[in-house]
């Protein structure tokens, strides 16, 4: 069951700085809203993504631009996994993480630590495996999120709630914005519900919600 967190077809690629105006974000939200409910979150020629898990020597030598997310770490869900960078398919959609491992940032969504928040997806699973983000139902409000920067800098994240959303329904203000006003957030999310017969859609998101403490 191959579900990308977040799959739908855009119009345009928004710049970090395009969220950080209201305005322009509520305008950008609207199409990604109606452009996403006429899109699957498993598009039929997508291939699937691997399932080979990093070795810890893999995590270690991992390297991304220094103000870029590098590692995302859930500690009470045993999730420790690379951030790779995703933006537009030539499809027009949102492109997901080629490894059922890794997860995914957004680069239309903010870096660590700016203000804004910054969005990261993640498979629940593929046919044969669990995704990195299977476990992400269990994440309760004050669980800590860590995302390691390419500079090695950290920033730590508190989980302030938990959302589901109807696949055709999902908040996607709600998914690029933080959640306290002001703060730089972390979004995280991926599918949920149940896959609807004869497809690899499933019939819910769920999104966790975090703040910046550190």
């Amino acid at each position: 069951m191959v579900c990308a967190a977040l799959i739908f077809v855009v119009g345009i690629f928004v710049s970090i700085d395009s969220w950080r105006t209201n305005r322009n974000a509520e305008a950008t939200v609207k199409k990604l809203q109606s452009s996403s409910n006429t899109s699957s979150s498993q598009p039929p020629a997508e291939t699937p993504p691997k399932t080979d898990q990093p070795s810890q020597n893999s995590l270690a030598s991992y390297q991304v631009a220094p103000t870029k997310p590098r590692i995302v770490t859930i500690p009470k869900i045993g999730v420790k996994a690379r951030i790779v960078a995703e933006g537009v398919a030539k499809d027009g959609s949102l492109a997901a993480p080629g490894n059922v491992y890794d997860a995914g940032w957004y680069t239309a969504s903010s870096l660590p630590g700016q203000q804004g928040a910054m969005l990261l997806d993640g498979h629940v699973s593929s046919w044969t495996t669990n995704g990195i983000f299977y476990n992400l139902k269990k994440l309760q409000a004050g669980d800590a999120v860590l995302v390691e920067r390419g500079d090695g800098k950290v920033f730590t994240y508190q989980v302030v709630k938990t959302q589901t959303y109807s696949t055709d329904a999902v908040d996607m203000n709600a998914a690029v914005t933080p959640v306290v006003p002001g703060q730089p957030g972390l979004n995280l999310i991926t599918c949920g519900g149940k896959v609807k017969p004869g497809t690899s859609e499933f019939t819910e998101r769920l999104v966790v919600f975090t703040k910046q403490v550190s």
